[in-house]
């Protein structure tokens, strides 16, 4: 840095000086600096600037990890932040609602992301600034005036009885399919399933109590198949992980949500049916039950779910059902 500070100094005095007091005053710059440490403003700038907003993003981080979000959600909030504020690559308190929108418009155009994409970064940069508002690092977050990205709505497929029997015959050992009957019988997220623990099953009343989003317990039910095949499953360990799920191989570790993603997928690739994955058991569970009345709150309870809207999402009334309904009620 010394250098590129002293051969700029003499390359905008050749024109003032002859050769000989260039060289003179290189000698003289040279002599100066050792006494003294040279950084470009811009870049010093620029590092204070990100360790700064580092600093910033991770009491973020914090505070949403003790109101009780995963692993897998804090990260998604790291990354997406951190993408924003390497970009416009300014002080928290610079970044304007303009700023933002073009960020947002560039991350598309760049990425070709669909509209819920964008739409999810708009709504995990509204959390982190609408928290920086109550912390006081800000005044007003930019984010309020950037509304909420019109998104199609599309019908999410859920699993025909056909597609179950298909997945079922298709599961080449014990453990994939007692897997696979607790995620049709009871709906759970895959993140629930890799928390339980044998301890945590009711096998005479067929339920255990889950883990779920926020750290709030529930109560699941399981069917008599899901139970058979637990317990045959569980016949077959000869380990002794507290876990109910585990790998395969040695050393027989707790099985994670990658493991049952896989798992789950690559069932869904021999059985030939397209996109099969853990979360999609979870709407056509919704769907089954309110197929054959359950009530919407119950399916909320089962779910897990804060706001019924959520559930009201996830579950796919039968149109023949719609038909019936409507012949006996509307004359």
């Amino acid at each position: 840095m010394k250098e590129l500070f002293i051969k700029e100094v003499t390359t905008k005095m050749a024109d003032f000086l002859d050769d000989k007091q260039r060289i003179r005053l290189r000698e003289i710059l040279t002599e100066i600096c050792l006494k003294y440490q040279i950084e470009i403003i811009e870049q010093t700038k620029r590092q204070e600037t990100q360790k700064n907003n580092t600093d910033i993003l991770d009491r973020f981080i914090a505070s949403k990890e003790i109101e009780g979000c995963s692993t897998r959600t804090l990260n998604y909030y790291r990354d997406n932040i951190n993408k924003m504020l390497d970009t416009v690559n300014l002080p928290i308190n610079e970044i304007t609602t303009e700023i933002l929108r073009n960020y947002l418009s560039d991350y598309k155009s760049n990425s070709n992301a669909g509209m819920v994409t964008i739409d999810n970064i708009r709504r995990t940069l509204s959390s982190f600034f609408a928290w920086l508002e109550n912390e006081d690092y800000i005044v007003k977050s930019p984010v309020r005036r950037i509304h909420k990205v019109k998104t199609t709505r599309k019908v999410k497929e859920t699993l025909t009885d056909e597609n179950l029997e298909k997945l079922r015959d298709t599961c080449s050992n014990v453990r994939d399919l007692a897997i696979l009957e607790l995620l049709i019988s009871t709906g759970m997220r895959v993140g629930e399933i890799t928390r339980l623990n044998i301890s945590d099953m009711n096998f005479q009343e067929r339920s255990c109590i889950v883990l779920g989003k926020g750290n709030s317990e529930r109560e699941v039910y399981f069917s008599a198949k899901s139970k058979m095949y637990i317990e045959k499953y569980l016949e077959t360990r000869t380990d002794d992980n507290e876990a109910l799920f585990v790998s395969l191989i040695t050393p027989y570790n707790r099985l994670g949500i990658s493991g049952i993603e896989i798992a789950i997928r690559n069932l869904g690739k021999e059985a030939n049916i397209n996109k099969v994955h853990p979360h999609k058991f979870r709407r056509t569970m919704a769907t089954m039950a309110i197929d054959k009345g359950m009530t919407i709150e119950q399916v909320q309870k089962l779910l897990g779910h804060i706001k019924i809207d959520t559930t009201m999402e996830y579950a796919m009334v039968n149109q023949n059902n719609v038909k019936n309904s409507h012949r006996k009620y509307i004359t």
